[in-house]
């Protein structure tokens, strides 16, 4: 049986003197707790896959996205750019992989389910036709993710609006500004080991498990004024 989550933290460093550049080393990033037990969202998602998700798959991103960072600081420090493109890409990669996780594993709860109230269902009635309508899309989003993704429903900040989004490995087609409330992992390391190939199935599941007080409140944080905007007024 499954004891309580006990992942450790990716180990940090200590403050470390400013580089030849200046500028002082990138800090660390760490894996999160998941605030819950690996299986407590079972029978919709299995202990074992919410254990090997997060120790392994997200720790990964995490220990590559701290390493992608360290080899940037020494390019700077050597002036040294010919891996410039591809630390880029693996920093995309990682970072991407890193938040999208950490966003998923708070918007679920063991006592998740149900529908939204307040001012996050209105936005979705208004935006997408209806809670019922918005469900099937977002699983239709997720169902058809082509290879490795996620579904997203995201605050699109200049349009002031709601959208489902499919988003390619972590990273890819995205909306540039608009704000995750909501993730869904369609990659099979999320759901394989218990649904197989019925990724529409686990999709289905995860209505039972989301927490819309967590995305309540990022609904109505992303709708507070922001510092920096591309439609400042003189």
């Amino acid at each position: 049986m499954l004891g309580t989550n006990t992942a450790t933290h990716w180990a940090g460093r200590a403050p470390l003197p400013t580089t030849p550049t200046g500028a002082r080393p990138s800090q660390p990033y760490l894996l999160p707790e998941l605030g819950y037990d690996y299986g407590a969202l079972e029978p919709h998602i299995s202990g074992r896959i919410m254990e090997l998700h997060h120790r392994r798959h997200h720790a990964g991103h995490v220990k590559s996205l701290n390493l992608a960072l360290t080899q940037l600081d020494a390019a700077r420090a050597n002036r040294s750019f010919l891996r410039l493109a591809a630390l880029e890409r693996t920093l995309a990669f990682n970072l991407s992989g890193h938040v999208m996780h950490s966003l998923f594993w708070r918007n679920l709860s063991p006592q998740g389910g149900g529908m939204p109230g307040g001012a996050l269902a209105a936005a979705i009635d208004r935006d997408l036709g209806s809670f019922g309508a918005f469900q099937r899309q977002f699983n239709a989003t997720g169902a058809s993710v082509t290879g490795s993704g996620w579904a997203a429903l995201v605050w699109e900040p200049l349009g002031r609006r709601l959208l489902v989004i499919q988003i390619y490995d972590h990273q890819s087609n995205l909306v540039q500004g608009s704000v995750p409330l909501m993730v869904a992992d369609a990659w099979e390391h999320a759901y394989y080991l218990q649904y197989h190939d019925r990724r529409a199935d686990f999709f289905a599941a995860l209505w039972r498990l989301w927490d819309w007080t967590d995305i309540c409140a990022r609904f109505e944080a992303a709708q507070r004024p922001r510092s920096i905007s591309p439609e400042v007024e003189d």
